[in-house]
């Protein structure tokens, strides 16, 4: 297994966490998740592996989150995750998956927690 980053190419974190990755000497399988989003047990399984629940998960700080009322506390886990893959713009960023784990790399530094030696 080698390592794949989850990636938005238009977030500045995830920029830097893939540049770490290749500093490293490591070329990851990079996946744009808003083209290509992980089907929804594929990231119920890299939200556990994380240690994270589905709401550190979403991405708050996307207006589209309060605009459809995910800001309300009872909005539960499934409704997350619906929400999550008809907008995969909801997925927090970068996720980091290697054989060491799986981390939500905000900072970036979260991702030496996993990155091979």
């Amino acid at each position: 297994m080698g390592v794949t980053i989850y990636h938005n190419p238009n977030c500045s974190t995830s920029r830097k966490t893939l540049e770490a990755i290749r500093e490293a000497g490591v070329e990851p399988q990079v996946v744009e998740y808003l083209k290509t989003p992980p089907d929804r047990e594929t990231l119920r399984k890299m939200i556990a592996e994380a240690g994270l629940t589905v709401r550190e998960a979403a991405r708050d700080k996307e207006a589209l989150f309060r605009t459809l009322g995910l800001d309300n506390p009872a909005v539960g886990d499934e409704q997350l995750l619906d929400a999550m893959m008809a907008h995969p713009i909801l997925i927090n960023r970068p996720i980091v998956v290697t054989e060491k784990g799986t981390r939500l790399c905000r900072p970036a530094e979260k991702l030496f927690e996993v990155l091979p030696k």
